[in-house]
């Protein structure tokens, strides 16, 4: 079986998608009778690595390496000459058109991966009328698709709620060689400056607006002295109490995944995310975390490996941090690692996405990939 796999969102500083199909790559490739190809924008058609294949797209300005397809037959010229057995696009824009032009030509299934809320994203920017449209773009191209992923039960229920059938719920995964326990380090809070009785908290992530930030602050200020905060990422705010410190930059996740696996709880409070990667790359470190009650975070932190507070109420959320650690934090940090393990370890979830393209190809599973699990 030779899959492909089609998107825009992959570049040099690109996040969530780029790491779901290098994930992918890494894996495919060593299952049974199976291909992988990957096109994504470049300036050129070009094999830029093995399996990897760039198609003519102009650059987008001030995007940090991100290029826009606007021409269709570019994509489709490239993917008819993989001759894929199943595609899978991962954006619904122009690229995603494509898709669905070259699998009606080839006669193969198309599946979509819908990675971003859409319709709310254009709804924030431009309002409620085009939000709608938006949906109805979406449903509109979804249709012509045989199978839908959406990478939390909150997303799966918005496209159904949209008019999109075939929807399927497929959560993404962590990386849990990178991000394990045992990178955790009594040195982290030497460096900044902390004895070690004080709980050390984390968030990683951008500074953007839907990540919550103040809610973070304000929390922090409740819990006062005996709790400190760590923010790692970029554009973080520029005040900040003084039990807070900040590392304003981007980090490698082998350098992130230190200072989660050092911290003795994460914090998010973000209401808005439709994963919650950070959530479980914490959890695999064995960090236990506090949540708001909003979005699909609920989906990933069940009871023994944090807890939930109200969303915007840092009172709340200082209350759960409290709750938190009056727990047995051994036995937390245990089952939030094989929590991860179970559900979240990338083996196990590209596992079930091979399972899910033979079903759609028509194609059994052999006996080795069936058994990924074990």
């Amino acid at each position: 079986m030779h899959v492909a796999d089609v998107t825009m969102f992959y570049a040099p500083s690109s996040g969530g998608v780029r790491t779901y199909i290098e994930a992918k790559r890494r894996r495919l490739c060593h299952m049974p009778d199976t291909r992988h190809s990957v096109l994504v924008p470049g300036s050129e058609h070009a094999e830029i690595g093995p399996g990897l294949f760039s198609v003519p797209s102009p650059p987008l300005p001030f995007s940090n390496g991100y290029r826009f397809p606007l021409r269709r037959h570019h994509w489709c010229r490239a993917i008819e000459a993989r001759q894929p057995d199943v595609i899978e696009a991962g954006d619904p824009y122009v690229t995603g058109w494509a898709v669905r032009d070259s699998a009606r030509r080839l006669d193969v299934p198309v599946v979509g991966f819908y990675h971003s809320d859409l319709p709310v994203l254009v709804g924030k920017r431009f309002g409620e009328r085009l939000e709608a449209y938006t949906r109805r773009y979406v449903r509109r191209l979804y249709d012509h698709y045989q199978s839908v992923l959406a990478p939390s039960q909150l997303m799966a229920d918005k496209l159904r709620q949209a008019g999109v059938n075939h929807v399927s719920v497929q959560p993404l995964g962590v990386d849990t060689r990178t991000f394990r326990p045992a990178l955790a380090d009594p040195n982290v809070k030497r460096e900044l400056g902390l004895d070690e009785t004080t709980r050390l908290l984390m968030f990683a992530g951008r500074g953007s607006p839907e990540k919550n930030l103040p809610v973070l602050l304000e929390t922090m200020q409740c819990l006062g002295t005996g709790y400190h905060l760590l923010l790692v990422g970029s554009s973080l705010p520029a005040r900040v109490p003084d039990n807070v410190s900040l590392i304003n930059h981007f980090c490698p996740p082998d350098e992130v995944a230190r200072y989660m696996a050092s911290s003795d709880a994460l914090l998010h409070a973000g209401t808005q995310e439709t994963f919650g990667l950070i959530v479980l790359e914490a959890m695999a470190c064995g960090t236990p975390v506090v949540a708001v009650r909003a979005g699909a975070l609920p989906e990933n932190i069940p009871d023994d490996c944090g807890r939930l507070c109200e969303p915007d109420n840092p009172r709340d959320m200082a209350r759960a941090v409290h709750s938190l650690f009056e727990e047995d934090q051994t036995r937390l940090q245990a089952a939030t690692r094989q929590y991860v393990e179970q559900r979240h370890d990338w083996d196990v979830v590209v596992s079930d996405i091979n399972a899910h393209y033979h079903h759609l190809v028509g194609t059994p599973l052999s006996h080795d990939m069936s058994m990924e699990h074990g």
